[in-house]
């Protein structure tokens, strides 16, 4: 938890998984940092999602699907006192930032998805749309090997190796501090990654049509290069939202407070002011 700032900002943190396009789930927090160094300008209280970082295993493993952790950021919320929170999601954590609100719109001021997922307003990603953004890094030295793995993963072929080989395709800029960062993002607990996702987990239609209905501001922020969260599909998720502002911060992948801290913190503390 981050101290600094009048209010406070509540980050859900969820990624993608060992870089697997679509295998997303709950992260141990520590991967998202102070976001670039937002914390100089917000409070930051994060909160580990089951069976992550410094959070229990549960006993109902069931109780990982995206839709019951709902109610432990509400439990959060009350907790710390609140009557309402800015809510900011990265990743998978879109989907249960979507779902809470949809639930309790009263409790969200403003809401921001940092490279979102958008299984729970049911925004398909296709394979020709992550290869085609892919061939924008053409002239990078680790294409052709990152490119051949992609294509064994869109064809249903792809191994362990080829999931790790796409890694770079995640990133803005492919060098030591954005691999080193990559194995810190990678979820630990493949139970809660698989089971966050479970059927039942996304009701797009119930979620599309309480968003439609929500007139606070919202933030999507989508990286240039983000083969796991598309520009296009972020734009696609912004069109469900009447108060959306989509912001491409240009030459960043899924994590853009990496890629570029400066530009990252100023797009998102403007909007959190």
């Amino acid at each position: 938890m981050f101290q600094r700032g009048a209010r406070g900002v509540v980050p859900v943190a969820a990624t993608s998984a060992g870089g697997q396009a679509d295998a997303s789930g709950p992260a141990d927090s520590a991967y998202l940092g102070d976001l670039g160094g937002l914390s100089a300008h917000r409070r930051l209280i994060v909160l580990d999602l089951r069976g992550t970082g410094r959070s229990a295993v549960p006993e109902d493993t069931s109780s990982y699907r995206c839709d019951r952790l709902v109610e432990d950021v509400e439990a959060l919320r009350e907790h710390l006192g609140l009557a309402r929170i800015d809510l900011l999601a990265h990743s998978a954590g879109a989907n249960l930032a979507a779902r809470y609100v949809a639930r309790h719109p009263d409790r969200v001021r403003r809401l921001a998805l940092i490279t979102p997922g958008t299984r729970a307003v049911g925004v398909e990603i296709t394979g020709e749309s992550r290869r085609e953004l892919a061939r924008l890094r053409t002239d990078e030295p680790w294409f052709p090997e990152a490119f051949a793995a992609l294509e064994a993963i869109t064809a249903g072929a792809g191994t362990g190796s080829d999931r790790e080989a796409i890694s770079p395709f995640f990133h803005g800029r492919w060098d030591a501090a954005a691999q080193q960062h990559q194995a810190a993002a990678r979820p630990d607990n493949a139970e809660a990654v698989t089971l966050f996702a479970a059927d039942g987990a996304f009701d797009p239609r119930a979620t599309r049509a309480a968003l439609a209905t929500w007139q606070n501001p919202v933030l999507l922020l989508a990286g240039e290069f983000d083969l796991n969260s598309p520009p296009r599909s972020v734009a696609a998720f912004a069109e469900l939202l009447p108060g959306a502002t989509l912001v491409v911060q240009p030459g960043a992948g899924h994590y853009p407070w990496l890629d570029d801290a400066d530009r990252f913190v100023a797009t998102t503390a403007a909007f959190l002011t």
